[in-house]
């Protein structure tokens, strides 16, 4: 099913350099929680959230005329953070994983402010492990390619974002989303971890040289 949405977002991302009017940076700190289970079924409560980086880059194009609507695609680098422990049997937990992934989203306009302008989002992403390690007590575990584990997730997020232009040709935008991941678990017996992750991030929009484009 990853490879499926996968397959679908690449082509839409192909798609859109082609008719693209805006390319935007976006960088920022994903504070995450994780709703870890063992094979067993036993689940982890006592888990607490930890702050990591996350970037992003793509297109953006208005997809109408009165340009309150905005698409956008592109590729995401994410990286989730736990820790934890278990008094009752003296062990310590915690985990640290980075994902790619591919990004489509929409931006709806909600109202402007004089020069300031605020956008509701939604998206969806597939994302998968590209770095990972889980600790128990004084053992490290290396999680990429483990089939046991959780390697690829489908991440849905909303927010909101405010934006401000600064020339021309390009804008300044901060903004806030959260998000939870869908599990695509490798087996019966796998280990499930599903992530939730609050964002605050700070980006550039920019122009595209033939892009006239009001923000």
């Amino acid at each position: 099913m990853v490879k499926k949405y996968t397959i679908i977002l690449c082509a839409l991302l192909i798609n859109e350099i082609c008719f693209s009017q805006q390319l935007y940076f976006e960088f920022g700190t994903t504070i995450s929680s994780f709703d870890y289970e063992n094979s067993e079924g036993n689940s982890l409560n006592n888990l607490l959230s930890k702050s990591k980086s996350y970037y992003g880059m793509g297109y953006r194009q208005s997809i109408n005329n009165a340009n309150t609507l905005f698409l956008s695609l592109g590729a995401t680098y994410n990286s989730y953070g736990a820790i934890g422990s278990e008094p009752s049997i003296d062990n310590y937990f915690e985990w640290d994983v980075s994902y790619l992934g591919v990004r489509a989203g929409l931006g709806i306009k909600l109202f402007e402010l004089r020069d300031l302008t605020f956008f509701s989002n939604v998206s969806i992403a597939s994302e998968f492990l590209i770095r990972g390690n889980q600790t128990i007590n004084n053992d490290v575990y290396n999680l990429v390619g483990e089939e046991e584990f959780n390697n690829s997730i489908l991440f849905f997020r909303g927010g909101l974002e405010m934006q401000y232009p600064v020339s021309r040709s390009t804008a300044i935008f901060v903004g806030y989303n959260y998000g939870t991941s869908v599990l695509i678990s490798s087996g019966e017996n796998a280990e499930k971890l599903k992530l939730n992750a609050h964002q605050f991030g700070l980006g550039f929009i920019i122009n595209l040289p033939k892009c006239y484009c009001d923000y």
